[in-house]
């Protein structure tokens, strides 16, 4: 499996219809030949069930969309970080705004992933937490406004939002990739995203739901180069 590069379009496949099971594998394969076609990096984060089953079929990096911080014992229902690692997935979001947590819970998770060289991108809803998450030193950090998630109207919009969080996560920690998220939809808001000195974006809907999928994420694809 590839390593995560930069700069990276990570695909958050969320629960949508479109991407449960075979569907969301065909959507997989379909980044998997647009990251080999353009040299491109791109990830995919495939709902729970399906995270091995993708990882067998493709090169491109595949992270889960929620990982917890404990460790083996009795905790039904988590998503144990050495499980998750042992489905062959390489990293997972955390802190989605559809799946928010405590800042201390989202340090546990960190310092336990940085032990097992796990890839972690935090997401923030704000600038200010966007600071707060750098100090937990997660690889990533994706600054997404919540209402702007599904929207259709990009992040970068919001021009002076995104230069201001990005300055922010470096000056907290240089070590942060800095990358942006919420209405990415189009090529013309990745460009615009890594003009605004953006590592990569985080997107869902924009992908997942396209007429033509492929054709969307080869423009997108594009933009990056």
């Amino acid at each position: 499996m590839t390593r995560i590069t930069y700069p990276i379009i990570i695909l958050n496949f969320k629960n949508y219809e479109e991407t449960i099971g075979e569907r969301g594998l065909k959507l997989s394969k379909i980044a998997d030949e647009v990251a080999k076609e353009l040299g491109v990096s791109i990830a995919v984060c495939p709902q729970t069930v399906d995270l091995r089953k993708t990882v067998e079929e493709v090169i491109i990096p595949v992270l889960a969309q929620h990982v917890d911080s404990n460790d083996f014992g009795s905790y039904t229902g988590n998503n144990i970080m050495q499980a998750i690692i042992e489905t062959g997935a390489i990293g997972s979001l955390v802190n989605h705004s559809e799946h928010r947590l405590k800042l201390a819970d989202i340090e546990k998770i960190v310092q336990k992933a940085n032990t097992l060289d796990f890839f972690t991108c935090v997401c923030s809803n704000n600038l200010q937490t966007s600071k707060a998450i750098a100090a937990l030193n997660p690889i990533a950090c994706a600054m997404e406004p919540p209402e702007l998630i599904g929207s259709g109207v990009s992040v970068t919009t919001q021009p002076q939002l995104v230069k201001d969080t990005i300055k922010a996560i470096l000056d907290i920690n240089s070590n942060v990739q800095p990358l942006v998220g919420a209405g990415v939809s189009t090529n013309q808001d990745v460009l615009e995203a890594i003009q605004l000195g953006a590592k990569g974006v985080l997107l869902a809907s924009g992908f997942v739901k396209a007429k033509e999928p492929k054709e969307v994420l080869l423009k997108m694809a594009q933009a990056i180069l």
